[in-house]
């Protein structure tokens, strides 16, 4: 039994022949001297389907033979010509001008005429001639043509026929006609390329003896730890590769070029440095902290990352989401302090009575007030950089495959929203109370605008003009393509508005005459080191975990982008411990947890930025603000900081945008992008993540517990299966039953497997209680009947020999009439259905399954024995090693033999048409049986064995 495949390309097939002439010659001899002999060297497989070269005789003169001078290898145009040729066809036509045998026509054209067989020659196949015919001599003066024209074979394919052929047609008519050859020989009639394959089917049991699969080396925990304890040795070259991979600043510093990398890096530098002042101030006080806190993340984690990080273009420092998740934590231990110990959170200047209230919001705090602030701030980044740290050592990074992209962006947004409502009260100089925990949002804009007429307007002026001039520059200048080349850096917008702010409220007193909110007092000078972050480590854990999850998900995936785009690659492990020793040192010095900002980012990759030189340089900026230029930014308004950040959201609501196109590619990403938007807002910003993190494993354990399950079909003259539900064309092959569950099979899904399998084909249980009726229903019949009529007499059919009939090698199929029983003998060659089916075998298509757990193995079982029980087969297809290797430990071959599972679904079915052997012979009868697939036939029914008992002849029973 072969299976052939009918998909062919065209550069296949060649005939496996060879020429010589009528004399028995040769390959190169001439018959005589005004005839011209073809020569060649022959390799490849026969088109028409012969195993051996064949004998015809192509014309007169030219006959097929086997070719002697056969090379297996390549060898090139010239060494042919050396090795094979007697005669050039030149010399050939120039000895046919000398001969006049009038028993030949003669031509005044310079090619001859072509017979009907194909041979291939030069790039392409062109037609041999059937009789060569002799070239009028008065034509000696085209033979220099004809020897330009004459061309030779070049190899193609080791597998291609190589003929070194004299041709004497032109060029161009040649091409044209091996074109049309081309696709008349090896195109379908829908002109796509055929590919002819003919093999062996397969079960596994045969493809393992025959090929011998070696088996994957089982792993020994003691060999494992052996090998790598033996790599662990101190030696100076090992202690010097752990340097270079803890600090891949030196190792990029290795190729840095001064003259072409370094100004690019000083420019980015300088340009995120100017941004790192409006943002630290601005992002600082999202943490609930004085703004100065900003200046030192925007300082101290940059100049750790420079040295530690494996990205060259991600900016380090204060990111919204992440200081808005750090203001959370520190809002929420404070509330829970001041209420236990009555701290008093107002200062003393403040003229409100009510200063029991927890809750109550002032812009100044006291020392007390920010010393307990200060430690849950540093104590939440402390937690989240030793978690990061052990997730880069464990190399943990693979975490983060569970935030997906849609989780990222809702989550985000939903974080936006909660870092606009912690800043729209600057814009309206509103005081509110400080709200933690679920309808967090809802309790602030209640508490809002039940106050919103205690608005300054000229803080809300001030804001909308600040509003109006960020976003026009940044929109219509910075982002505009025509604009950017031209542009030696972006305008800083950000810092011109925070200069002209402070400078305006610093001569017109907008603190003093209007009420203006503004920054106060910024310390200058470096923070001295403090312990503050070891105080509240118990009760800020759960925070911290949610902290550095995110820090990371973010921080690395701005970090691939721009690696991919520059062609280099970042370590995830390698960032971890970045991220996570930059910011447990950073704890030390008042500086809490950094994250990537994505706007920096891409400004820093923009101008330019090359490596994290740019970083450092940024840092020297920061470092002469908070050292020197400090306190000149005292008079700056709060607004306008609260401008600068809401400016900055812009492109954290835009991700809105994408929802339309996510719900036509998936239904399932944009209920996670709802549900990871829905809870952050409504609930609190950690709370919310970590609803968005169960909804997102919550989809993936459903869609492997009920996977699509489906039944596949033929694509006629094919071997490919599809789902007949999709493709339209797919047609179930009879008598046959091919069932895909497009998932592992394990213990999640092993019923829903069972149920869908049983819902697509038929129940077995329901079907053996039906055969039993029935069975019984025929029974009792046949013995009515036979009672009632004992008359009936059994006549054998006349094809029968006089001969008992071997009953091991027949199935019997009772039919009963009004006066005639007929009895069918049918071949237990050719599978028959079972009652009440129209099928008799299931194929199994395992391919999907990546793995099988025991109780998957168990389900198989039952099922197999259930079906097994009803007279249907069960056979398996594309089973991964994996899988039988499972097979293997838990007995399933006891089940299922081998020789059922193959390593195709055409294979499988091959086997479940045609059965295992030939039709048997018993006793001198052959049972025939009728192809399924017989060309002259069509019919699906098989030959049988009648045998007719009539009323006659009750006695030759």
């Amino acid at each position: 039994m072969f299976l052939e495949l009918r998909r062919c390309s065209a550069t296949e097939g060649m005939e496996n022949r060879a020429f010589e002439n009528d004399n028995g010659e040769g390959l190169g001899e001439t018959k005589r001297d005004d005839e011209l002999t073809v020569e060649s060297e022959v390799q490849g497989q026969n088109v028409f389907g012969d195993s051996e070269p064949k004998n015809d005789v192509i014309g007169d003169n030219v006959e097929l033979v086997e070719s002697e001078n056969v090379d297996d290898g390549f060898q090139d145009d010239k060494s042919i010509v050396d090795n094979h040729r007697k005669i050039s066809p030149v010399e050939s036509v120039a000895s046919s001008l000398s001969d006049t045998d009038s028993g030949h026509e003669t031509t005044g054209e310079n090619y001859v005429k072509t017979g009907e067989n194909y041979v291939k020659t030069g790039e392409n196949y062109v037609k041999t001639p059937k009789r060569v015919k002799k070239v009028n001599a008065s034509c000696a003066d085209k033979i220099a043509e004809c020897e330009n024209s004459a061309s030779h074979v070049n190899h193609i394919a080791p597998d291609a026929v190589i003929l070194d052929v004299a041709i004497l047609k032109p060029k161009a008519q040649a091409q044209d006609e091996v074109y049309q050859l081309i696709r008349a020989d090896n195109l379908d009639r829908n002109g796509n390329p055929k590919l002819h394959v003919q093999r062996p089917v397969f079960n596994q049991h045969n493809l393992d003896e025959n090929y011998e699969p070696s088996k994957k080396p089982a792993v020994k925990v003691k060999e494992a730890l052996r090998k790598k304890v033996s790599k662990c040795v101190c030696s100076l070259g090992c202690f010097k590769g752990f340097l270079l991979n803890l600090f891949p600043f030196f190792p990029i510093m290795k190729s840095y070029n001064i003259r072409t990398d370094l100004p690019g890096d000083i420019v980015s530098g300088l340009t995120v440095g100017v941004m790192h002042i409006p943002q630290g101030m601005a992002y600082g006080m999202l943490t609930t902290l004085p703004p100065v806190y900003g200046l030192y993340m925007s300082f101290f984690p940059v100049l750790l990352y420079c040295f530690l990080g494996s990205s060259k273009h991600v900016s380090m420092g204060t990111f919204a989401v992440a200081t808005l998740m750090i203001g959370s934590t520190v809002s929420k231990g404070f509330s829970l302090v001041s209420q236990d110990s009555s701290i008093p959170i107002l200062t003393p200047n403040d003229t409100d009575k009510n200063t029991t209230n927890p809750l109550a919001n002032t812009d100044e705090m006291s020392d007390e007030e920010l010393d307990i602030r200060l430690q849950f701030a540093m104590s939440v980044s402390l937690v989240a950089g030793v978690i990061q740290l052990l997730m880069g050592i464990f190399r943990l990074g693979f975490v983060t495959v569970y935030l997906s992209d849609s989780l990222i962006a809702g989550f985000t947004t939903g974080a936006a929203c909660h870092v606009f409502t912690s800043q729209i009260k600057h814009i309206f100089a509103i005081k509110t109370a400080r709200y933690n925990g679920a309808l967090k949002l809802v309790y602030t804009y209640i508490d809002f605008f039940s106050k919103i007429a205690q608005t300054n307007y000229v803080t809300v002026l001030m804001s909308l003009v600040c509003i109006a001039i960020l976003y026009s520059v940044s929109t219509y200048i910075n982002q505009n393509p025509k604009l950017k080349a031209k542009m030696f850096m972006p305008v800083p917008i950000e810092l011109i508005v925070v200069v002209l702010a402070t400078v305006i409220s610093y001569f017109i007193k907008l603190e003093t005459k209007y009420s203006v909110p503004v920054v106060s007092d910024i310390p200058t000078g470096l923070p001295m080191p403090n312990l503050k972050n070891f105080s509240r480590i118990p009760d800020v854990i759960s925070d911290a975990i949610a902290l550095s999850i995110v820090i990371f998900a973010i921080s690395i995936s701005m970090g691939k982008l721009l690696a991919q785009k520059h062609d280099y690659e970042v370590n995830a492990d390698q960032e971890l411990v970045a991220y996570g020793i930059s910011t447990i040192i950073s704890s030390f010095l008042s500086s809490a947890a950094p994250s990537a900002s994505l706007s920096r980012s891409l400004v820093q990759e923009r101008v330019g930025g090359k490596t994290q030189v740019a970083g450092l340089i940024s840092c020297a900026l920061l470092l002469v603000v908070i050292l020197a230029i400090g306190p000149y930014f005292r008079t700056l308004p709060n607004c306008v900081l609260a401008s600068v950040i809401i400016v900055a959201l812009r492109g954290m609501f835009l991700q809105a945008l994408e929802l339309p196109k996510l719900w036509k590619v998936s239904i399932i990403d944009f209920a996670v992008w709802i549900v990871a938007f829905l809870t952050t807002v409504l609930l609190d910003v950690d709370l919310g993540l970590g609803c968005a993190v169960i909804f997102n494993i919550l989809t993936i354990v459903c869609r492997s517990q009920r996977p699509y399950a489906t039944l596949l079909g033929q694509i006629p003259g094919t071997d490919i299966y599809r789902d007949i539900r999709v493709f339209k064309k797919a047609k179930e092959v009879p008598g046959l039953k091919i069932f895909r569950f497009e998932h592992s099979l394990f213990f999640v899904n092993i019923e829903h497997f069972r149920s869908l399998l049983y819902k697509k084909i038929v129940n077995p249980r329901t079907l053996k209680i039906t055969q039993k009726k029935r069975a019984s229903k025929i029974a009792k019949a046949n013995k009515e009947a036979e009672l009632s009529k004992p008359q009936t007499q059994i006549v054998l059919s006349e094809n029968l020999p006089d001969m008992p009939v071997p009953m091991d090698s027949l199935d019997m199929e009772l039919h009963t009439s009004s006066n005639q029983i007929s009895v069918n003998m049918v071949s237990k060659s050719v599978r028959e259905c079972p009652p009440d089916l129209d099928f008799h075998t299931i194929i199994l298509d395992a391919s999907p399954w990546s793995f099988i757990d025991s109780m998957g193995v168990k389900v198989l079982v039952a099922v197999i024995g259930e079906f097994k029980a009803v007279g249907v087969k069960v056979m398996l297809a594309s089973c991964k090693a994996g899988i039988r290797k499972m097979f293997k430990k838990t007995d399933f071959y006891k089940t299922l033999d081998n020789t059922k599972i193959f390593v195709s679904v055409h294979d499988a079915v091959l086997r479940a048409q045609f059965g295992d052997e030939p039709p048997p012979i018993q006793n001198g009868l052959t049972l025939d049986h009728e192809d399924a697939n017989d060309e002259d036939d069509d019919s699906d029914t098989d030959s049988q064995i009648d045998i007719h008992y009539a009323d006659d002849d009750v006695g030759s029973r």
